[in-house]
């Protein structure tokens, strides 16, 4: 028996509601078989879950250093590889090879911001005495959970999952990682890259191919899940972890919008704003998929955003600048948000009604002005090369328009002067100001959102600590002047230290004084 990989189920998820014994991948630009993988069962993914709890113990016992001295070496694999895991890449998930390169890339900055900072920023930390216990030393330090479950998309089956592998082996967890059935040789090269460099401690790091069935086994055993999909997958994910409290870290989908102010670089903001929408055939979930605009700026904006769009063709060609969308569920989707917006009143200035989505695996680039703001293609995620104009009268209603949607993941903010302070306004994870998407190429800054985005963070300091829990611990040293932690206590100990904390508040606070 054996199953394809598509699925009738809704936006970025790479896990149809399927089962079978075999995951068939398909060469994204020919649209022929490229590879077949045995797909994981119940017993599969428990005995891996078994063999990395086996493994987890002797990785952190490495320490710092140890487990530093193999992430080197796997770096060193994975960029002697790298056209080749581009190759892949762009086979499986149809990207163009630059694309796949630019994720190679991703991983491996990923993995040299973790190298230089995961000790900083994970190790013992000293923490001063406390006044009520002036005879404790006391230090904390971020111990890991044990063995972290990883479940990738397909829309960036290295650069996603990538960095969060990275982060969680770094913090001394052994992974587990679910990729895509669209894109499981991403996946299965990494663990063969990680056992090519890492002989001693080979089941760090595994990955199990499967549907969504295998990711759901994967969830309920592991000891901290990181999930990217949609919303209404990572509800079920958060609902099958609530049972064992297991912690997670979900990355999900997003409706992300660009405020463009009345002075605004136009030149500059329809370049950047254009790339934002369709790089990666808008298959992003930071794409920009909605752009407010102020009514002085519209029409000339406009005009230059659509020179750009117009200029951008997806194939499988040398001079194609976006691919195909490899989740054929997906294009329906696209479809639908374009003839609602039309419908209601829209106009298609790059890709006509008849040609904006095609029969077969390309999309190609839409360009939509005068949608309303009520429409699909403004308030739902679209996953694709869409950008929907909405004409505003000015920032205020952006903003305001922008922190009422369910979503809260990126943004980008174009003005000359005013920037800086209309993106702290935005109730958004993350926003780049006259660029688009520029945060999610820092390996130091947070990734993540809020609301129907999810929750937690990838990537930086705070990725880090996404898999160290805080272990708090104290030291007695000696004697204290009057002991708080036996029945041994004299009498109105506690009565008079609340009296002295009262009298010095009150010498501080300059209306007591007066």
């Amino acid at each position: 028996m054996s199953t394809q990989t598509t699925s009738s189920t809704a936006t970025r998820d790479g896990d149809p509601d399927t089962t079978g014994a075999e995951v068939i991948t398909l060469d994204q630009g020919t649209g022929l078989e490229l590879a077949r993988y045995p797909a994981a069962g119940p017993a599969q993914v428990s005995a891996a879950i078994q063999v990395a709890r086996t493994a987890a113990g002797p990785w952190w016992d490495l320490g710092f250093e140890g487990r530093a001295a193999r992430l080197r070496a796997w770096r060193r694999e994975i960029a002697r590889g790298g056209e080749d895991l581009a190759a892949l890449i762009h086979a499986e998930n149809g990207k163009s090879l630059e694309d796949g390169r630019a994720e190679v890339l991703s991983v491996v900055g990923h993995l040299t911001f973790a190298l230089d900072n995961v000790e900083r920023v994970l190790g013992r930390r000293e923490v001063p005495a406390a006044a009520a216990t002036p005879n404790q030393r006391a230090w904390v330090e971020h111990l890991p959970y044990g063995v972290v479950g990883v479940i990738g998309p397909w829309n960036f089956p290295l650069g996603t999952p990538g960095a969060i592998v990275v982060h969680a082996l770094a913090a001394g967890n052994a992974v587990i990682l679910k990729p895509s059935p669209i894109t499981p040789g991403v996946g299965v090269w990494l663990a063969r890259s990680w056992r090519r460099a890492v002989p001693d401690l080979p089941a760090a790091l595994q990955t199990v191919v499967g549907f969504a069935a295998t990711g759901q086994h994967l969830t309920t055993g592991v000891d901290k899940i990181a999930f990217t999909g949609s919303a209404r997958s990572g509800r079920a994910v958060a609902a099958a972890c609530a049972s064992r409290l297991t912690p997670m870290l979900l990355e999900l989908g997003g409706n992300d919008a660009v405020v463009v102010a009345d002075d605004a670089d136009l030149d500059s903001a329809a370049a950047h704003i254009t790339w934002g929408a369709l790089q990666n055939a808008g298959l992003g979930c930071i794409s920009l998929e909605v752009a407010y605009v102020v009514d002085a700026v519209h029409d000339a904006l406009v005009a230059k955003i659509a020179a750009h769009a117009g200029r951008v063709h997806a194939g499988s060609g040398d001079d194609d600048l976006i691919g195909p969308v490899p989740l054929p569920a997906q294009i329906p989707v696209i479809r639908h948000h374009i003839a609602d917006a039309l419908q209601r009143g829209a106009t298609a200035v790059v890709g006509a009604p008849a040609d904006g989505t095609t029969a077969d695996r390309y999309v190609q680039p839409t360009i939509l002005v005068d949608v309303p703001p009520d429409a699909l293609a403004a308030t739902e995620e679209t996953f694709g090369p869409v950008l929907s104009i909405v004409r505003v009268r000015d920032v205020e209603e952006a903003i305001t328009r922008i922190n009422a949607g369910p979503y809260g993941l990126g943004s980008a903010v174009f003005s000359r002067d005013r920037g800086e302070d209309i993106a702290r306004r935005l109730r958004v994870g993350m926003t780049s100001v006259n660029d688009a998407l520029a945060f999610s190429q820092h390996p130091g800054l947070p990734f993540g959102g809020r609301g129907d985005s999810g929750h937690g963070r990838k990537h930086g300091d705070e990725g880090l600590r996404e898999f160290g829990y805080p272990h708090a611990v104290t030291v007695r040293t000696g004697p204290t002047p009057a002991p708080t932690t036996t029945f041994a206590r004299p009498p109105e100990t506690m009565a008079r230290a609340l009296a002295a904390v009262r009298d010095r508040l009150a010498e501080d606070d300059p209306t007591e004084r007066n």
